[in-house]
């Protein structure tokens, strides 16, 4: 449940509101990946600090995920969970006996270097889809290039530039407004213009004045004022005449400009876009026709280029193949040397590594990768979930990963009764390997076998006991007196014999 499993009402007791689990993990003796997940999750766990999981199921059957008291989803610690703990039993269906799997472990033995072929394959894989995408587009702008020419050919003719449209609107737009003014623009020119115009009148006044005006001072201030007049009256004169002329009514040229500017604006209508960008549609036109000109060079450079990242990867998977199928004989004589003694004697290991075909091939290489068995003598070789039964498939994985022995793999390992049906010399032999795999991490392993249980370096046993309606489980860690007692309760049953109590003696003595 910890490690990410479908939460389930059942699995809360009877009675009780919800029911809670915690995983604690040293953390800085976990594997790298793991803190990986954990930042990519922003995620912080303090150094020193242990990783702590815990799961709450309520008696609904809704669940909460939590990772050092911080609230995750289930997918979190299932992702979390192929590097915490490994888990083999009776009905495993994943680990080691996931097809899935097995290109990486024998890649590991084999201490591959998988990371040039994948960087190789991404090379090859850019180089290709840069090709198609020539080729998609030349045979695009081939297609097109009819309608390219005539476009190019109308919007060249029509010459449009950027700003164009502006000007031609706001002259529009004057001509128009001079149309309205024309009345008005006449009747102020006759104003002011001719021999009986007012400011012609103000000019033979100051004229007649200037004569007298030395006479008195008054008429020195009046000739001044008239003459400021006469000033205002030429400076409005001039505006009115060049307002005239900036407004003057061509019906021919402002015929022209609306024309232009339809044609501008269903130009612009007709290729998408603004008027102004009609200069730059025309330059993408002629690229696209240079680019139908060119694209054959450049189609063989990008060629020239796939076949080289191609070449280049063919030749790194191809040496990655030869390393798997190297490292594949040696894992299996490892693996026969260690199914002897776990008493799997008529049965035989072999690690497929088929070709793949080529549309197959990928960042991996270009095998298929599989661990088979045959159980008895002249038996076919099939999967390792086909034909093996749930002893035979835990001394199997515990001979895979005794071969092995990978790095990097989960932080902790569990076999759940791989003892079952075998006894004696095999239960100690499998009690040996146990002990040989714990050297290089944790190992958990719930057994019946006493010969089993004396390799544990630690030993706790556990107990069910029933108080009424409420049944509880208990967990124990025992001591040298208590660990004596209890190997030789596993020798010889409920009643505990002297002799039992020697044989647990010799076993533990043996380790």
């Amino acid at each position: 449940l910890a490690l990410g499993a479908r939460a389930e009402s059942g699995l809360v007791r009877s009675g009780a509101d919800q029911a809670s689990v915690t995983a604690s993990f040293e953390f800085d003796k976990l594997p790298q990946p793991i803190r990986t997940i954990l930042s990519d999750a922003e995620l912080d766990v303090e150094p020193g600090e242990p990783l702590l999981i815990k799961r709450r199921v309520k008696a609904d059957g809704g669940s909460k995920a939590f990772v050092n008291d911080q609230p995750v989803g289930a997918a979190l610690l299932r992702e979390l969970s192929s590097h915490l703990v490994e888990l083999h039993g009776q009905h495993d269906d994943r680990g080691l006996v996931n097809p899935r799997g097995h290109r990486l472990l024998l890649d590991r033995f084999a201490g591959a270097d998988v990371a040039g072929v994948e960087a190789a394959w991404a090379k090859w894989r850019a180089a290709r889809d840069a090709l198609d995408a020539a080729r998609a587009g030349i045979v695009k702008a081939a297609e097109d290039r009819d309608l390219l020419l005539a476009h190019l050919a109308e919007l060249t003719t029509l010459e449009p530039e950027v700003g164009e449209e502006a000007q031609l609107a706001e002259a529009r737009a004057t001509m128009q407004k001079g149309e309205k003014l024309t009345d008005d623009l006449e009747a102020l020119r006759k104003l002011w213009a001719g021999s009986d115009s007012a400011l012609a009148s103000l000019r033979s006044a100051a004229r007649r004045l200037d004569r007298i005006a030395t006479e008195h001072s008054l008429l020195a201030e009046a000739l001044a004022a008239l003459d400021r007049a006469v000033i205002e009256g030429s400076e409005a004169e001039e505006k009115l005449e060049r307002a005239a002329e900036a407004l003057s009514h061509d019906p021919a040229q402002l015929d022209r400009i609306e024309t232009r500017l339809f044609e501008l604006r269903a130009a612009a209508r007709k290729h998408h876009c603004q008027v102004d960008d009609l200069p730059h549609k025309m330059r993408e036109m002629r690229g696209l026709l240079d680019g139908i000109e060119g694209g054959e060079a450049e189609l063989a450079a990008l060629e020239a280029a796939a076949t080289m990242a191609g070449a280049e990867y063919h030749s790194l998977a191809q040496g990655l193949s030869d390393q798997r199928r190297e490292a594949a004989g040696r894992l299996d004589a490892a693996v026969a040397g260690e199914l002897a003694p776990l008493k799997l004697d008529a049965a035989k290991f072999q690690t497929s590594v088929v070709p793949l075909s080529e549309e197959r091939w990928g960042a991996s290489g270009m095998d298929a990768v599989e661990f088979l068995i045959s159980t008895n003598p002249g038996a076919a070789f099939a999967p390792l979930n086909k034909i093996a039964s749930g002893g035979e498939l835990s001394r199997f994985i515990l001979a895979l990963k005794v071969a092995l022995a990978e790095q990097g793999g989960a932080a902790t390992v569990i076999f759940d009764e791989i003892d079952r049906g075998v006894g004696g010399a095999v239960a100690s032999a499998i009690g040996e390997r146990l002990a040989r795999l714990a050297e290089g991490g944790q190992l958990l392993a719930v057994t019946h076998s006493p010969q089993v249980a004396a390799r544990g370096g630690l030993h706790y046993v556990i107990a069910k006991s029933s108080e009424g309606t409420v049944t509880r489980t208990s967990v124990h860690l025992l001591d040298s007196a208590g660990r004596q007692e209890e190997i030789a309760r596993m020798l010889s049953g409920a009643e505990i014999t002297a002799e039992a109590r020697a044989q647990a003696n010799r076993l533990l003595e043996g380790v």
